[in-house]
């Protein structure tokens, strides 16, 4: 007869992982006035953490932003307006988050432009996009990470302990499948940028990059990949990419939270210079 073993040292029922606790902790997320800044903002909030926003100075108050000032208190929650490619502006606000709140251990760079499927934007055809609406994307998307990560990066080292998380896409791994826009009434047809794919998948080298030179110093650096999150898409896109997608449906916000407090917290310590995708498998095929 074969012996049960049973697991030492399980959780008790009811009872928080103590290794996803960020009490005592004070994180920066960028973007912190877009569609998903308050969602990774709630996320560490709920976790224990305090947290700086950080947004551009003429970017609209956010609904949900406010929402979770009320809920967790401006002791807990800052906004400071700065821009990801203006260094002074980003040393200002880790000045006052450090007098506010204390120094960041965590980084979330979230801040980016995206071009999302029915936008009414201009549209263009591959051959015709003028490269500096490409150039714009890459800076702000790569080169904006980069330099926040540099700023509040520097302290980590110092400090010695640090999560950096780069906000990338599953398009970082694939090209997007025009089909899935094929049905949107626009001419010229509807064109997912390419800069958009290219930047995150430069993020997530640069996120390699950052993590081989800074991981002797106590910082991690990882990319996490949302791909997909259920939103006021219309129902034929939807329809489309969730026939793409293995769990056959779209990302929820609630299916951020755990994997942004595992890269966040101590439960991925020997974690770093990786990529998670949260794609419901769509890069798997």
């Amino acid at each position: 007869m074969t012996e049960r073993i049973r697991p030492s040292g399980g959780l008790s029922r009811g009872r928080e992982p103590k290794m996803f606790d960020l009490t005592g902790r004070t994180a920066v997320v960028t973007g912190a006035l877009g569609h998903l800044g308050p969602v990774w903002i709630k996320a560490l909030l709920s976790a224990g953490a305090r947290v700086a926003g950080l947004d551009l100075q003429d970017a609209p108050n956010s609904t949900a932003f406010e929402l979770l000032v009320a809920e967790f208190g401006e002791d807990h929650l800052c906004l400071y307006r700065a821009d990801v490619l203006n260094r002074a502006s980003l040393e200002k606000a880790r000045s006052s988050c450090s007098d506010d709140l204390d120094v960041p251990t965590i980084l979330v760079n979230n801040a980016g432009i995206d071009q999302p499927p029915g936008a009414a934007t201009e549209s263009h055809q591959l051959h015709e996009i003028p490269v500096d609406m490409f150039s714009e994307v890459l800076n702000v998307n790569v080169a904006g990470a980069f330099l926040v990560s540099q700023v509040f990066g520097e302290e980590m080292v110092r400090c010695g302990n640090g999560s950096i998380i780069n906000i990338g896409s599953l398009y970082a791994s694939v090209s997007p499948d025009a089909r899935i826009y094929n049905h949107i009434d626009v001419d010229p047809p509807f064109l997912k940028p390419p800069a958009y794919g290219a930047s995150k998948a430069g993020l997530v080298n640069l996120t390699k990059y950052l993590a081989t030179h800074w991981g002797p110093y106590g910082v991690r650096v990882n990319a996490l990949s949302p791909g997909g999150v259920l939103g006021d898409q219309d129902e034929q896109f939807k329809d489309k990419f969730v026939a793409r997608v293995p769990l056959g449906r779209m990302a929820k916000e609630p299916d951020l939270i755990g994997p942004l407090l595992f890269l966040a917290s101590d439960a991925s310590s020997y974690v770093t210079g990786t990529e998670l995708r949260i794609d419901g498998g769509f890069t798997a095929w």
